[in-house]
């Protein structure tokens, strides 16, 4: 075991490594440290031929050893680039490595012997990555900026940024950033580019001038250092102009009358134009208008947003007689401020020779003004009152016709200057009057200081003056009528009723009056029981506007009418009734209410009474309308409806209205009609004498042969249809008997056709034969009813006869 330990320690020491060149002079076996074997240097990109050799790996041992290699370029990422000759220890590599993604390759290298298959030694080898110069430097892509027109020289524009993947340290990854044009070429402006480190910062000289480029664009290059090949590239930034106000407002004309009547406001006058070159729609553009010489601020002018026009409006109302023309001045600038750039000189070094002005700078140009003549028409002025509110103090109570004040009204007008009346506008109370020349306000009822119209001794009455223009205008005064108080008026109770209860003890009740009048002609107040009261009621105290009214227990129950006298304080006084209920209070706290429930309880029971008696009246009748029988006619169908009026007297007949025919069912005869059941209505129907043709007709119609029995029962449909027919004509019948005498819907004037007393003829009346031959009674037997009716006016001796026959 010492002799094998002894071997491995002098096998270490004698180890050592050497670096071989290889047939292309590569690789150098160096000792870095005693665990790392040595490194060898790869190139970035090899174009081959592959596999080629490294170097060699020497190992000086006495036995035979296989040499292995694992990591990365084996079997770790990127595999497959390194393989050893495990004889003779040779390092190749077979493929292409990208510097930009392994810069270092390490690797674990081990020596095993043959015999037994153990590692004899394990050591560290790092494969170094040679850069080459095969990447180009890259701007960050593109770049817009916008700066504003105003912007001063040597500022900033813009900061663009390059990178190179290629080593920093190598002049394969280092760059220069430089500008290699700008599009449009202006002489007035110049771009240029400072570079720190990967950054370039480009600024400007000159004037930006947005009438003359909009938008600039700048080529920028990086290219890098490389020894053997330099490789570059090209971004793009793009510089946009934005317009600012470096074109001042000019005016250019204006539109509209100038003249406004006096009066008027709200209204446009003018319209002012102006142009300008800046891009419209903009700050720039946009016009600012100031009005000069209107210190009372009479107009305003504004801008309009669409035409950029200048608006001048009245904005009070204009006296002619303070002026006939108003001289204004209108100035115009921009929203944006206005600035200046202009370039003087182009040094080669620094920056430029600019004269900028802009800002609060005192070089601007002056304002240009535009005046404005403003022409206010006449018109017809109200009249004012000098003073317009008068205050005066009056005795109430006042006669009628007592002067109260005089108003005084002017005009400035020329023409209406004296030509106004004076007028009551406003008098609630009707109580005032004024002359119409002269404005004198006197009184025309008695002023009364309690009247509703007055508030807090106030009364207030408007007063007008009218001229006579063209419209005519008003102009008001009022008049503030501080009424005197009188002691016009007495206390009075507040209550004239009170209720007490019943006690073994004096108990007493609240009594309060009031005075309409002030003090000192109202309270306090002296109150005074008369009449027989000894020994039963009492006031407690007497004076003030409240007292107690006290109630000895020798008072009964019962209804009790006290007198009082209450007096005010200048002793002008009334007598009061106070109506006092007494009562036990053990059934009720309030006997008033109690006596009150009483009364509207028997009320109300009368009112049931009265109510139940009305509807056993209706019911009542109404019986009577449902149940008496009554022969009802059912007329004919071919009857044309009229009603024959017995006009057998000496006064004019009344036009009535002819009832319309009814429905009815044609049964061929006369039938007297009787409602039987209401439940189950069945129409029984008597036959009679009379007979015709088209009754007979109307039989066939319904159903029924001639000559058959007329006591039969309708079915209850029919029953129903006839029914209904019945009480229609009725209802019918029943209004017309309700038109009486003169209520028509219009009268007439009864038409003459002959005076009594005096012979008459008339050729239609004439020419009617009438037949001589007598009546056959027997005839008369069958009349219709109606036509019985006509015999019987008309021939009462033959119907005579007949009815003392008895035939009819």
């Amino acid at each position: 075991m010492a002799t094998m330990g002894a071997w491995t320690i002098s096998m270490l020491l004698i180890l050592a490594v050497v670096l071989t060149d290889s047939a292309t002079s590569r690789g150098k076996i160096r000792q870095k440290r005693n665990w790392i074997i040595d490194s060898f240097d790869m190139e970035e990109e090899y174009p081959g031929p592959y596999p080629y050799k490294l170097g060699m790996i020497q190992l000086d041992v006495k036995y035979l050893v296989n040499l292995h290699i694992h990591g990365q370029g084996v079997d770790l990422d990127p595999k497959d680039v390194l393989e050893i000759d495990q004889r003779d220890g040779t390092l190749w590599s077979k493929r292409k490595v990208n510097f930009e993604e392994y810069k270092l390759l390490k690797l674990n290298f081990e020596a095993k012997n043959v015999s037994n298959g153990e590692v004899d030694t394990r050591l560290g080898i790092e494969i170094q990555i040679k850069d080459v110069n095969d990447n180009t430097p890259q701007l960050e892509g593109e770049y817009k900026i916008s700066l504003d027109e105003s912007t001063k020289q040597g500022k900033d524009v813009i900061t663009v940024r390059a990178d190179d993947l290629d080593d920093s340290t190598t002049s394969n990854g280092t760059f220069d950033l430089r500008i290699v044009s700008v599009t449009p070429q202006d002489p007035d402006i110049d771009f240029v580019i400072a570079q720190e480190d990967t950054i370039g910062k480009i600024t400007f000289k000159g004037c930006l001038n947005y009438e003359k480029y909009q938008k600039y664009t700048i080529l920028v290059e990086a290219k890098d250092r490389g020894e053997v090949v330099q490789l570059s590239s090209t971004g793009t930034v793009t510089v946009n102009v934005n317009d600012q106000n470096n074109q001042p407002p000019i005016f250019t004309g204006q539109t509209g009358s100038g003249i406004v009547k006096e009066g008027e406001s709200g209204m446009t006058i003018l319209r002012i134009q102006v142009s300008d070159e800046d891009t419209e729609g903009t700050p720039a553009w946009k016009a600012k208008y100031m009005l000069h010489g209107d210190p009372g601020g009479y107009f305003k002018i504004t801008t309009d947003p669409e035409t950029n026009e200048g608006v001048l409006t009245v904005v009070k109302p204009l006296d002619y007689e303070d002026g006939q023309l108003r001289k204004l001045s209108v100035t115009v600038e921009n929203e944006e401020p206005y600035f200046t750039c202009q370039v003087n000189g182009r040094p080669q070094q620094g920056l430029w020779d600019v004269a900028w002005v802009g800002g609060d700078s005192d070089n601007l140009p002056p304002v240009i003004s535009r005046p404005i003549t403003i022409t206010v028409e006449d018109t017809n002025d109200p009249p004012f009152f000098l003073p317009d509110v008068k205050n005066i103090r009056l005795m109430e109570n006042s006669p009628v016709g007592t002067p109260l004040e005089k108003f005084t009204a002017d005009d400035h007008d020329g023409v209406y200057a004296s030509s106004f009346e004076y007028q009551v506008g406003k008098d609630p109370a009707g109580w005032v009057k004024v002359d119409s020349k002269t404005g004198q306000v006197s009184t025309t009822k008695v002023l009364d200081r309690e009247s509703p119209y007055v508030n807090d001794s106030l009364y207030t009455a408007i007063i007008w003056a009218v001229d006579h223009g063209e419209p005519p205008m008003t102009g008001t005064g009022t008049l503030n009528i501080h009424l005197i108080d009188e002691n016009d008026n007495v206390p009075v109770l507040n209550e004239n009723a009170l209720a007490m209860c019943l006690s073994d003890e004096p108990i007493s009740a609240s009594i309060t009056a009031q005075d309409l009048d002030l003090r000192p002609y109202s309270d306090p107040f002296h109150f005074e029981l008369l009449g027989d009261v000894h020994g039963r009621w009492k006031l407690d105290p007497k004076y003030g506007t409240k007292v107690n009214l006290v109630k000895d227990t020798a008072v009964y129950a019962g209804h009790h009418e006290l007198t009082l006298k209450i007096s005010d304080s200048q002793g002008q006084h009334s007598l009061q009734n106070l109506s006092v209920t007494v009562c036990d209070c053990t059934e009720s706290q309030d006997c008033i209410s109690r006596s009150r429930s009483t009364e509207m309880g028997g009320s109300a029971i009368g009112i049931v009474i009265l109510g139940l008696l009305l509807l056993l009246a209706l019911l009542l009748l109404a019986s009577l309308i449902s149940c008496k029988s009554e022969k009802v006619f059912i007329q004919p169908e071919e009857s044309p409806g009229w009603h024959l009026l017995p006009s057998n007297i000496e006064t004019p007949g009344t036009d009535c209205k002819v009832p319309y025919p009814v429905d009815q069912v044609d049964i061929g005869k006369a039938v007297n009609v009787k409602l039987i059941n209401s439940t189950n209505p069945v129409i029984v129907m008597q036959e009679s004498d009379m007979k015709s043709a088209s009754t007979r007709k109307s039989f066939r119609e319904f159903g029924y042969a001639e000559g058959s029995m007329m006591n039969r029962k309708f079915s209850h449909q029919e029953s129903s249809s006839i029914r209904r027919d019945v009480l229609n004509s009725q209802l019918i019948q029943r209004l017309d008997m309700l038109e009486t005498f003169e209520n028509e819907l219009g009268d007439y004037d009864p038409h003459v056709y002959a005076y009594e007393g005096e012979p008459a003829s008339d050729a239609q009346l004439d020419a009617i034969s009438i037949p001589g031959s007598e009546v056959d009674s027997n005839l008369l037997q069958n009349l219709h009813p109606k036509f019985r009716t006509l015999a019987n006016i008309c021939r009462p001796d033959l119907m005579e006869g007949i009815y003392s026959n008895g035939t009819v």
